[in-house]
């Protein structure tokens, strides 16, 4: 049992990292339990080349080169037109879009910390020489949601408030620019859960997403949030949403992890006893989310999404081999849940890659029985 014990030693050493405590509005959920045994010394990730956690990138699900290199361009230079023209490039129909408008808005948000009123000037140069331009109007709106989250002062205080607004504002005006693009109605839904939209008003909203995009799944998280918030005191609503989804999903659609991310987001308040991972609930979403990354394109841009949640509940139900099989996938880039709600994304993820490693390892696995 050494191994586990110095792991989670490790874990109550870092409980600010790994808290045990359910998220509220914004932290990590996920209790960690005592694991599997085998030699502290015998299970490192560096075997497995894995990346070394001060280089795991904080920003991105998985890899995207032509949105890193655009996101480097516009830093170094101060100059938007690379964004601009990725943008333009990315059809509005899928995925990829919404996630590079978010890693964008997220890339300004955080200059804007670093640097109050200073940073992030390609996104301020982009807004007022190309104003019609929708690619950064979507880019603003998200920027505005990212402020309101994280660094206005606390949810319900006015300065939040008063952001949300001006999101809610400025994902309107985007609509405008591009009519047929969900990405502006989807960054709503946010500035929904947080200013309380009523159920009318969301279905209005969701009624549009719905037309332009049935089966966007960053669209379907998005909404699953609202229901979550809206109905915190009961996971009636939100399972509803969820299944009813994964029941019309096709054939190759990441729809079908969708009550995962449901159950993730009811987590029991403390979650650290064993039964909960055993339970019937988890063992059907957990399936239902390893057959959607079976049957999904590989190239899927929302496949990393599902494979970082599959990370957690995986290591906890004890099932070494696959939980390594979506580290093997995902590592080096930890920009998704459950790993971004945590104060420190990579030491969290890091945590979890240890575990699996080293009950990988006390199950007879090694570095030579891992797929590459």
């Amino acid at each position: 049992m050494e191994i586990l014990l110095v792991l989670m030693a490790v874990v109550l050493l870092v409980a600010v990292v790994m808290p045990y405590v359910r998220r509220r509005r914004g932290g990590f959920a996920g209790g960690i339990r005592q694991v599997a045994p085998g030699s502290p010394d015998a299970a490192d990730p560096a075997d497995y080349g894995f990346v070394r956690e001060e280089q795991l990138d904080i920003r991105v699900p998985g890899p995207d080169q032509d949105l890193m290199d655009a996101l480097g361009n516009v830093q170094r230079s101060g100059h938007w037109q690379a964004a601009s023209a990725l943008l333009a490039g990315t059809p509005k129909e899928g995925e990829q879009r919404w996630q590079r408008v978010q890693s964008f808005g997220g890339a300004a948000a955080l200059e804007l910390v670093r640097e109050p009123g200073a940073g992030a000037r390609w996104l301020k140069s982009w807004r007022l020489e190309a104003e019609k331009d929708a690619g950064g109007a979507q880019v603003h709106a998200e920027l505005l949601v990212q402020q309101a989250w994280r660094h206005s002062g606390g949810v319900g205080s006015t300065d939040h408030r008063i952001i949300l607004e001006e999101a809610r504002d400025a994902c309107r005006r985007a609509t405008l620019l591009a009519p047929g693009d969900p990405v502006p109605y989807i960054t709503e839904l946010a500035v929904a859960r947080a200013l309380g939209y009523t159920e009318a008003d969301f279905d209005v909203l969701w009624a549009r997403i719905i037309d332009l995009a049935p089966q966007h799944m960053g669209a379907h998280l998005a909404a699953l949030h609202y229901w979550c918030e809206k109905w915190h005191g009961s996971r009636e609503k939100a399972d509803a949403f969820a299944h009813a989804a994964a029941a019309r999903a096709p054939q190759g659609s990441l729809l079908a992890a969708l009550p995962l991310f449901a159950v993730y987001e009811h987590l029991p308040e403390v979650n650290l006893v064993q039964s909960f991972y055993r339970s019937a609930v988890v063992t059907r979403a957990v399936e239902g989310a390893m057959y959607a990354v079976r049957t999904a394109r590989q190239d899927d841009p929302m496949l990393a999404h599902v494979r970082h949640l599959l990370l957690v509940f995986l290591v906890n139900m004890e099932r070494w081999a696959e939980a390594m099989e979506q580290v093997r996938h995902v590592d080096g880039y930890v920009g998704a849940l459950p790993w971004s709600t945590a104060p420190d994304p990579a030491a969290t993820y890091a945590v979890y890659r240890a575990l699996a490693v080293a009950g990988y390892e006390a199950n007879g696995g090694s570095p030579a029985t891992l797929p590459h």
